[in-house]
């Protein structure tokens, strides 16, 4: 299963983005679907995720300014970031854990699937 992800670009503070990963087949039991981010120097964290009832979780950082929603017919993960940052630049990755997350709040989902990552910079 491929994931893979499109939107990232470059873009002046106070600007937006959204981001979409679409698996590139159905893959059954998917359960949470996520987006991480790894700055340059820095770990990969989660910094938002969506469970399969439509739960949220975000990172503080990140509240009140970044959605995820999801669309399973098209297995499609978005993130649509308004009032960019640049503490906000990283290289994106989505993710989708697998059945096993089901019953587990979506900031602790196994993200077993990974996409190979796009660049957002905001320049200030």
């Amino acid at each position: 299963v491929r994931l893979v992800e499109s939107g990232g670009g470059t873009v002046q503070a106070g600007g937006s983005l959204r981001l979409s990963c679409t698996a590139s087949e159905t893959v059954p039991g998917i359960s949470a679907m996520g987006w991480h981010r790894q700055a340059p120097g820095k770990e990969r964290d989660l910094v938002a995720a969506i469970s399969r009832a439509g739960v949220t979780y975000y990172v503080d950082s990140v509240k009140d300014r970044f959605t995820i929603s999801r669309d399973d017919a098209r297995n499609t993960v978005y993130l649509e970031m308004d009032s960019l940052q640049p503490e906000d630049t990283a290289v994106y990755f989505c993710a989708f854990a697998g059945p096993a997350s089901v019953y587990v709040p979506p900031r602790r989902a196994r993200f077993q699937y990974w996409g190979q990552g796009t660049q957002v910079t905001v320049s200030s």
